[in-house]
């Protein structure tokens, strides 16, 4: 089978929850031997990088702006895959699933997907306009495409209610890690395990990262608070994070992570706190699961479904409730403890990646089939 995939900035994956679950997802389905191309960024993967672990790599220019980024790039790779032969056209977000109508009518006869990751027009970076667009993205997902996967039971819900579109549910799936002992983190900021609050996500407003550091402020700790992440065309309220922080040693900022520095950030943290006003289901939350992490997040529906009862919520955009909570836990190392290996248990079984490409893989399969069942139908009726 020969697939493409569309909408991400590329593989590997440095920054983002889209970027990470194609990178898994693809370099898993070329293991299995299927041809997979996946489009990226010029501004975001290496040009001299030309295949990732089994996946062929195909760059394009792009716009880098935060209006056009992202659709430019969408566009190019869409008019570039109608010249390949293709089988499956899969598709990732709702912002460069509003052109995926193209390859459904010009596409000749590949099959169209869409990942509903999450509803981006929740998103405080983002104009009237620009949600209106997305909303039309979200519709296209729902409606153009021949299935879409939505990553979470109450997002398909809230798809279904909206937009009068059906969708499938896969979950995101996350590699089982093993914890690594602090060395890179220790040489760097002086982390040395069990010492630190971790929060992990870009650093735009919807994160709600302005939340947790009003609240860490409010504790008597000696605990770190960490914030791994960089901006996403959001400089100014990077800067009102670092503003509100002043003053305090003991907030650290690391810019993005990956690779080991960000395998012994996970693995030695005290708690890990997500306080977004807005999911679609958070890989580094899942991460931070699968690492034996205790996770307290926003009582969102989406953070909620992710984490079962294995972890600890507090009320969304309340700095009272998360001050409270956070001291609370702060006082209960013990129960930290048991939560975070309730966590990682969860994980390992709902978000198994065999099982997310076995079900992936079944949906392009009978995609397929639809199609020649279809075509074979038209050929007896040519015949008579």
């Amino acid at each position: 089978m020969k697939i493409a995939f569309i909408g991400q900035k590329g593989i590997p994956a440095t920054s983002g929850g889209v970027e990470r679950y194609v990178e898994e997802l693809a370099i898993r389905l070329a293991k299995e031997g299927h041809d997979v191309i996946c489009y990226c960024r010029s501004h975001y993967t290496p040009k001299n990088l030309k295949e990732y672990r089994g996946v062929k790599l195909v760059h394009l220019p792009t716009i880098n702006t935060k209006y056009l980024d992202a659709i430019v790039h969408t566009f190019l790779a869409t008019i570039d895959v109608l010249f390949r032969r293709v089988d499956i056209i899969h598709y990732n977000a709702i912002g460069p699933s509003s052109l995926l109508w193209i390859p459904r009518i010009l596409g000749r006869g590949a099959r169209v997907v869409s990942t509903f990751h999450s509803d981006d027009r929740r998103q405080a970076k983002w104009g009237w306009l620009a949600k209106k667009f997305l909303g039309f993205g979200a519709y296209s997902a729902l409606h153009f495409a021949h299935r879409t996967i939505t990553i979470a039971r109450v997002q398909q819900e809230n798809c279904r209610q909206e937009f009068g579109g059906d969708s499938v549910y896969i979950p995101y799936g996350v590699p089982q890690y093993d914890k690594v002992a602090p060395n890179l983190i220790t040489e760097n900021w002086g982390l040395r395990g069990n010492d630190y609050i971790l929060s992990i996500s870009r650093l735009v407003k919807h994160k709600g990262i302005h939340y947790l550091i009003e609240a860490y402020k409010a504790q008597k700790t000696d605990k770190k608070l960490v914030i791994v992440g960089e901006a996403s065309f959001t400089s100014e309220y990077v800067q009102e994070l670092k503003d509100l922080a002043e003053g305090n040693p003991n907030i650290i900022f690391t810019g993005e992570q990956t690779g080991q520095a960000l395998a012994e950030l996970f693995s030695n943290s005290y708690l890990f706190v997500q306080p977004s006003e807005s999911e679609g289901l958070s890989i580094a939350l899942l991460e931070a699961m699968s690492y034996g992490s205790a996770v307290l997040v926003s009582d969102i529906p989406e953070n909620r479904e992710a984490i079962a009862d294995t972890g600890f919520t507090f009320r969304n955009k309340s700095v009272n409730d998360l001050e409270r909570k956070l001291k609370f836990l702060l006082d209960n190392s013990q129960m930290v403890s048991e939560k975070g290996e309730e966590a990682s248990r969860l994980v390992a079984v709902e978000h198994n990646w065999e099982q997310v490409v076995k079900k992936t893989v079944a949906l392009y399969d009978q995609l397929l089939v639809d199609q020649a069942i279809k075509k074979f139908g038209k050929l007896v009726n040519y015949s008579r």
